[in-house]
This record gives structure tokens, C-alpha cells and sequence, in this order.
């Protein structure tokens, strides 16, 4: 049993047959996929997934938390499974790659930030939107 489909019984979700496939599609994914991906990945598995029931899936995971939804500038909305371990990430605006990172300094100083204006951060989000730099010299 993957991660999500164990994230959905334990929330009490009835698991079918396409939502353990799509389950399993998601838990194999090390991208962030956007729902079209999603289905063309899972009709491998069960060729009579429709793209309608992976986008229901998909808002049912997302509504209870399992999966996170990003919106990383390109008009169509992107997925990953909800973890414990929190990442950042830079997404290279030539070729849509979506790099995870942890950066502790840049955590402390977002901590910092929210109390130097009262506050006591309890999350945030942080996309980087980077173009690949070409070697020091060259044209």
C-alpha cells in the first residue's frame, strides 16, 4: 500500500479500484504532474480511466489534505503528495522544472520577518521563478 492510499483510509475514504490506481500513479510520481499527466500516466495502468474521474480524485485527495495544489505560472494547476517534510521550490521558467529545496537560513529568516512584525509564522509557500544562468564566459 502507497502513502496516499493509506492517507485515504485513514481519513475513512472508500477506496475503488481507479482511485487506488490514481493513488498509486501519484505515489510513483517524482515530478508534479498536472491532472492531464496524471491521467496519461494512470490509463497505463487501467485503460478505462477517465480524465473526469481523475480530476474528482484529484479535488477528493485535495480537499482532504493529501495532496497540495501549485499554481506555478503556467495556467494549469500542479500536484504533490502532503508531506511532514517541508521544501521550497524553483521552477525553471524555460523548461516548466520544478527543483524541491530546503534552505534553513531562508526559513529562519522568514521566522524573523514575521516577528519582527508581530507575528508567529504558521506556514508559507516559497516558488522561486529562475532562468538557468549560462557559464561565466560564455556567449
Amino acid at each position: 500500500m502507497n502513502a496516499i492510499e493509506k492517507a485515504c483510509l485513514d481519513k475513512g475514504m472508500r477506496m475503488t479500484g481507479q482511485r487506488r490506481t490514481i493513488a498509486l500513479t501519484i505515489a510513483e510520481s517524482v515530478d508534479h504532474p498536472d491532472v492531464e499527466e496524471l491521467h496519461r500516466r494512470a490509463v497505463k495502468h487501467d485503460a478505462n480511466i477517465s480524465i473526469a474521474t481523475v480530476y474528482r480524485t484529484v479535488k477528493l485527495f485535495e480537499d482532504a489534505g493529501i495532496l497540495e495544489r501549485h499554481d506555478f505560472r503556467e495556467g494549469r494547476a500542479r500536484y504533490e503528495q502532503v508531506t511532514e517534510d517541508h521544501h521550497d521550490h524553483l521552477i525553471d521558467m524555460n523548461t516548466g522544472d520544478v527543483i524541491e529545496f530546503r534552505n534553513e537560513e531562508i526559513e529562519q529568516l522568514q521566522r524573523k520577518v514575521a516577528e519582527k512584525l508581530g507575528y508567529k509564522l504558521v506556514d508559507h509557500r516559497l516558488e522561486l521563478y529562475a532562468v538557468k544562468m549560462k557559464p561565466h564566459g560564455a556567449s
